[in-house]
């Protein structure tokens, strides 16, 4: 008789082979056929509310493996958060301003400048190019398996956004915190626009640093006393921007350090004491003696002249000068320094801002001699003059970290122009407090935040461009008066939302304002517009108002802000500081960061390296819940690491688990769980203890989810179906599944255990896996208390403890914890019987325990259980020494013979009840039952 066919044997359509980037494409298509990000939501109605705020992406080129990253995190949030009690909306963003658009869309257009074409013409390629990357991004990120409302997401170009901006601007203007001044700002002369801190990268450059000499013209009467003939006297500054030396106006002291008139041959320098040494070895001069010391404060308002040009350089104090390097006396150049414009236009008001290179990088008429050379031409042609003219002191080359523009990756300099700021020293205070009251995740992002709030005192909010939202403001065109009322600039907001920001562009002055608008100043009604646009940081760090406040189905604060470490500087604080100075709270109440993506060598990607992978080919050939699993195996707060291996690894993992839902799938054909379900309370004591571990892996992956380590959840989830599965419950079970009469309570008990533990599993694997656990759950037989449409329309899985009013004791967990560590032994013991060909399979064994005393006792109480366990034909348990295989530890031995009697043709297992039913003669007693019944 063929027994196989009387076998329960597993059947499942769920293919083996996921085959991923065909099948997930099809499903997507049925979710968005089905409405499953709307049927959540509506599902959800009456819950809580949960907002993540998603961040937007420059919509200016393809995804690449940062932006998936980022999305797919998003994306486990709020799958997770809509399974868990929530009701989850996620509007996804973009940023569609700024120069990357701007010089993009004009390539693509072939257009070599902005001044060859019209502000309007310049705006329409730039908007087109920019929705059109938008789209390919939409449906790239859907394909990553997201969910969320991407038929309608937030646009910053969008009339609507762009006249929330403008109230905001308008809110904080009418506060007084907006402002125009010439101050230094970053600077980027290859594109020609101002640049906020948070486009700025630090790269490191070779630099000569020089020591130049600056003759004493006035010394207070103080210098010469001690010896100097002034005629020979000089104060030494030190510097690494050469270029700067035609803008220097002053020389900055440390007030309370100490400094000295040192003499070297027939010339007298002065410098701070504590560097002396050093700064006279970088001259080579090693014969030189210290004639006196004067305190900082002494110092001040004397004169030198400076080296070159003909002007006088005072000499003053600031709090800003240290000792770490240099001589202690500081090139002071207020058009090229923050710090340097600080001290002068706080304290020295009469002190001129000298900005001697334009707008391309290149010297001025003010530079003299060197008009007309770039920064980098004048670093050399100055150094070399000053040597000429004996007024260079030392050279030393240097490498140091210099700002950058974070587009064209060119050096930027420190240059001061008429911008448009706004005042952050106004709100730092209440910003800081702020930020005490947010969630930060890693703990050390508050830190991080704080210091960069408290160190600023401004941003600069202007640019030079024309693809952006305008600042809203209205020159008089008698006097120059900025026009800041709130009156004008809600015209402008109308205007924007009703026309778009295009009509600045298009109408006069007189068209937007109120009529009989004048100037407050000389009561002009004639008006001009600003040029300028707005910085696109602040387009994105009004986000939280032009979206979470405006659209009423979400809320503000929202709950959560993710991106990527370098929104300290960026979003997380444009935002912040809008925000404070709009409401005077945070825009978010807990801020999740992550790292980097790098390759399997820690490095970064790069196409000189030719190590980059695309997001694309990594959906093309594994598809996108592999890519989601690298993900969420990864420890994100830190350097993310990926390469094929990596990805390999990854496949194999999610193999393990795929097999895992398939075999208890294969196992539950037959299985209705409103009709074939048994007790919990009646289950062998083995479906108690796979349910015990399924509840503890409930609490690893929820705890993981909750607290946004979804590695943890991840690490869970696979060990489960490796270890507590495969590598157990599902082998132990398999003979009771296969053999035992198909509606048996046994084998029901079993179904009952799998279906409770598959049920559960899905759910809990669903916010990663997005289409398999879906694969799965359309595969698997359903409870009526189940959505069976969508795993994502169902709850995560409450504990079978709190479900089935069933709680395991400890001492029912340490009986299967020392079952465990006993099978160790036995499988170990197995193994070497295999080896020396007692045994095949472990069917034909035979295992004897030696043991004695509590041991004993222990195993004789779970004797009945112990073949089933071990998977083997008979367990004898024996008081006493012996065996081949011996474990100090637990105080056993193990010997493992061929089993006795004979095999039975059906289940395989040897038994001394086999022939005995004279109907079926090759058949142990139970398989004979199970055929008869």
């Amino acid at each position: 008789m063929d027994y196989k066919s009387t076998l329960n044997l597993p059947k499942t359509d769920f293919a083996m082979q996921a085959g991923l980037p065909k099948r997930e494409p099809v499903m997507l298509e049925k979710w968005y056929e089905d409405k499953v990000y709307e049927t959540v939501l509506e599902k959800n109605d009456g819950k809580p509310l949960y907002v993540l705020h998603d961040g937007p992406p420059y919509a200016n080129g393809d995804i690449h493996l940062g932006t998936a990253l980022n999305k797919t995190l998003k994306d486990f949030i709020v799958r997770y958060k809509n399974m868990s009690g929530f009701k989850a909306p996620y509007v996804p963003g973009w940023d569609t301003h700024g120069l990357p658009t701007e010089l993009k869309a004009r390539k693509k257009a072939g257009v070599s400048n902005s001044t060859a074409i019209s502000d309007i013409e310049l705006r329409k390629l730039c908007r087109e190019f920019a929705l059109g990357y938008l789209d390919e991004q939409r449906n790239s990120f859907k394909r990553l398996g997201g969910i969320g409302e991407w038929d309608n997401p937030y646009v910053t170009l969008r009339k609507e956004f762009e006249a929330k901006q403008i109230e905001i601007f308008s809110e904080m203007a009418t506060k007084g915190l907006i402002y125009k001044g010439l101050k230094p700002v970053y600077w980027c002369p290859e594109c020609e626009t101002a640049l906020a801190e948070a486009e700025i990268e630090y790269a490191e450059d070779p630099c000569h640093s020089i020591y130049v000499k600056f003759r004493v013209t006035d010394d207070k009467g103080l210098l010469t006393p001690m010896g100097a003939d002034l005629s020979k006297t000089y104060f030494v500054i030190w510097t690494t921007t050469t270029w700067t030396l035609p803008a220097n106006v002053a020389i900055c002291v440390g007030p309370e350090f100490e400094y000295a008139l040192v003499k070297s041959g027939d010339e007298y320098y002065v410098m701070a004491t504590a560097l002396t040494e050093s700064a006279m070895q970088a001259a080579g001069k090693t014969d030189y003696e210290i004639l006196g010391t004067l305190k900082g404060s002494d110092l001040e308002y004397m004169k030198t002249a400076h080296p070159f040009i003909d002007r006088t350089s005072l000499v003053i104090v600031g709090d800003h000068v240290t000792l770490e390097s240099g001589t202690g006396c500081v090139h002071t150049a207020p058009g090229h320094g923050v710090e340097d414009y600080d001290v002068c236009h706080n304290h020295y008001p009469e002190i001129p801002i000298v900005v001697p290179v334009d707008s391309h990088g290149k010297m001025t008429e003010e530079a003299g001699q060197f008009a007309g050379l770039t920064t980098e031409e004048a670093n050399k042609a100055i150094a070399q003059h000053l040597e000429d003219t004996g007024a260079l002191f030392a050279l030393q080359k240097i490498i140091h970290q210099y700002p950058h523009c974070w587009r064209c990756k060119k050096p930027v300099l420190f240059r001061a122009t008429e911008q448009w700021f706004c005042s952050v020293d106004a709100i730092k205070d209440q910003a800081i407090e702020a930020i005490k009251g947010v969630k930060w995740i890693p703990g050390w992002g508050e830190d991080r935040i704080s210091s960069m709030v408290r160190d600023r005192n401004d941003w600069c909010i202007s640019r030079q461009r024309r693809w952006g939202v305008p600042i809203p403001i209205f020159y008089c065109k008698d006097c120059g008066e900025p026009l800041i009322e709130k009156d004008a600039m809600h015209a402008v907001s109308e205007l924007f939302r009703a026309e778009g920001s295009d009509a600045w562009y298009i109408k006069e002055a007189e068209e937007i304002l109120p009529a009989g608008t004048k100037c407050k100043k000389c009561g002009c009604t004639s008006f001009t517009k600003e040029r300028d646009i707005m910085d696109v940081w602040f387009d994105s760090g009004v986000t939280h108002a032009a979206v979470c406040d405006t659209r009423d189905y979400l809320h503000w604060p929202a709950d959560l802000y993710l991106e990527g470490a370098d929104q300290y500087r960026g979003w997380f604080q444009s935002s912040l500081l809008t925000s404070i100075a709009w409401r005077g709270k945070a825009p978010y109440k807990a801020v999740v960061t992550h790292g980097w993506v790098v390759d399997g060598q820690g490095r970064k990607m790069s196409k000189s390296l030719g190590n980059g992978i695309l997001p694309q080919e990594i959906v093309d050939k594994y598809g996108a819940d592999i890519l989601r699993l690298w993900v969420a195996s990864s420890d994100y707060h830190a350097d993310i690491r990926i390469s094929p291996e990596i990805l390999k690894q990854l496949s194999d993992a999610y193999r393990k688990i795929r097999n895992t839902a398939r075999y208890m799938l294969g196992n539950l054909s037959d299985f209705n769980p409103d009709t074939d379900s048994v007790e919990v309370s009646e289950m062998l004591s083995i479906d108690k203890w796979a349910l015990n571990r399924l509840d503890r892996l409930m609490v690893k992956v929820r705890e993981g989810y909750e607290s946004f380590e979804f590695h943890q959840a991840y690490h869970a989830i696979h060990n489960f179906c490796v270890v507590d599965m495969s590598n157990f419950y599902l082998d132990v079970i398999k003979d009771r599944l296969y053999t035992e009469k198909k509606d048996s309570a046994a084998r029901r008990a079993a179904q009952t255990a799998m279906y409770i533990i598959l049920d559960a599993m899905t759910r809990l694997v669903a916010p990663i896996l997005a289409f398999t656990s879906d694969e799965i759950w359309q595969s698997m037989p359903h409870a009526s208390d189940c959505d069976a449409r969508h795993v994502v329309y169902n709850e995560m899985p409450k504990p079978t403890s709190e479900k089935y009013g069933i709680d395991v004791t400890e001492e029912f967990i340490a009986r299967w914890d020392r079952i465990h560590a006993i099978r160790d032994v036995v499988k170990k013991a197995l193994e070497n019987a295999r080896a020396e060909k007692t045994i095949g399979a472990s069917l034909d064994a035979k295992v004897t325990l030696f043991c004695t005393g509590e041991l004993y006792a222990f195993l004789k109480s779970v004797e009945d259980e112990l073949a089933t366990v071990f998977i083997v034909s008979q367990v004898e348990i024996v008081d006493g020494e012996g065996g081949t295989l011996s474990d100090d530890a637990l105080g056993l031995s193990v010997q493992v013979d061929k089993a006795e009697g004979c095999k039975c043709m059906r289940c395989w297992t040897y038994s001394s009840t086999v022939g005995k039913n004279p109907a079926y003669v090759d058949l142990c007693e139970r398989c004979a039952k199970a055929l008869s019944e």
